[in-house]
């Protein structure tokens, strides 16, 4: 990377601190219990819209993972979200009244908030439909990975976004709220997945699986893409460029071996298909707060008027992380 390169990426982590510091005026506090985080508690950050029938799932998930504290932005729930979480003991809650899309779909704020309560924290920031799996979940807190990850010196952790979906259709059996989503979405794609290098930001690049296929297959360059690093250390100097797909300083994208060896890595479950689609789907497309002009929900309304079926000979039924390992989609690493 030439000078320029590097003065323009200095620049735009700049503008990104400064579109975060701007925002703060469209979050109003809720429930303030920032005394309830502690010098080394694990954050979870998230900005949500009415998501009631996820929520209880999402929250006993990640308290059972070892998350210490939930910092999250309610952007207008008509639901009873913004009232349930605001009796949450461990939450701390905003209100976000201003426009998702005029934020850069809601980052300008998951910015300010880890740049005003993360430093020096590990933050793990997820949308309310993404579980986060990771080497051995199943026995060891996420505590246990970031003591690795810090003792490593390392200071992000990359995930691959995994669509999970039912076997027989997108939204046939019920999703109750407080239910596990993978007892009914209990399948994903595990091939098909393509892999480049973004050479300006230095992340990996990845797509595929049943939205590209099954939604985006005349237009495979604009599906949507998995890649993510979910779970950063964060600094005063860091910003989100791009979701959570890719990170300023440059230097922490790069979350895998470029001569071929292999980095730990996880993946983040995702529940999109249940019966909860249809009604999500009609409320964005008439709102049109998403990117590119909710481009993907207006795939997932065609999908939805056809009735695709997403299950095909790529389809495998979902275990554990292991399994995941076993067919590539992540990797415990030199982590044992």
């Amino acid at each position: 990377m030439n000078l320029w390169q590097r003065y323009r990426l200095r620049a735009r982590r700049r503008l990104l601190r400064f579109r975060a510091f701007r925002s703060r005026r469209q979050i109003t506090p809720v429930t303030d219990r920032l005394q309830g985080i502690g010098k080394d508690s694990i954050l979870l950050v998230s900005v949500l819209r009415n998501e009631m029938t996820l929520l209880p799932y999402f929250m006993r998930y990640y308290r059972d993972l070892g998350i210490d504290h939930f910092l999250m932005i309610d952007n207008q729930s008509d639901d009873g979200s913004l009232a349930w979480l605001s009796v949450q003991p461990d939450v701390t809650l905003w209100s976000a009244k201003g426009s998702y899309k005029a934020a850069r779909y809601g980052l300008d704020w998951t910015n300010w908030i880890l740049m005003r309560h993360a430093r020096r924290h590990w933050a793990l920031v997820v949308d309310i439909d993404e579980f986060f799996v990771y080497p051995f979940c199943d026995s060891r807190p996420i505590r246990a990975l970031t003591d690795w990850l810090d003792s490593n010196d390392k200071s992000s952790y990359p995930a691959m976004v995994l669509d999970m979906y039912p076997r027989d259709g997108m939204t046939g059996e019920t999703y109750l709220p407080g239910g596990n989503p993978f007892e009914i979405a209990d399948h994903f794609d595990g091939g098909n997945y393509t892999i480049s290098r973004n050479t300006w930001y230095g992340n990996l690049w990845i797509q595929g699986g049943p939205r590209a296929r099954a939604m985006f297959a005349d237009d495979p360059v604009n599906a949507p893409s998995l890649n993510k690093i979910p779970l950063v250390k964060w600094a005063w100097n860091y910003a989100y460029a791009s979701s959570t797909h890719m990170l300023l300083p440059r230097g922490l994208n790069g979350t895998y071996d470029e001569w071929g060896g292999e980095r730990s890595s996880g993946c983040l479950l995702h529940a999109k298909f249940l019966s909860t689609l249809p009604k999500k789907v009609s409320d964005e497309m008439e709102r049109r707060e998403h990117f590119a002009d909710s481009r993907e929900y207006s795939a997932y309304a065609e999908a939805l008027r056809s009735e695709i079926t997403l299950t095909n000979r790529w389809s495998e039924k979902y275990v554990n992380w292991r399994q995941l390992e076993i067919l590539g989609l992540m990797s415990k690493g030199s982590w044992a």
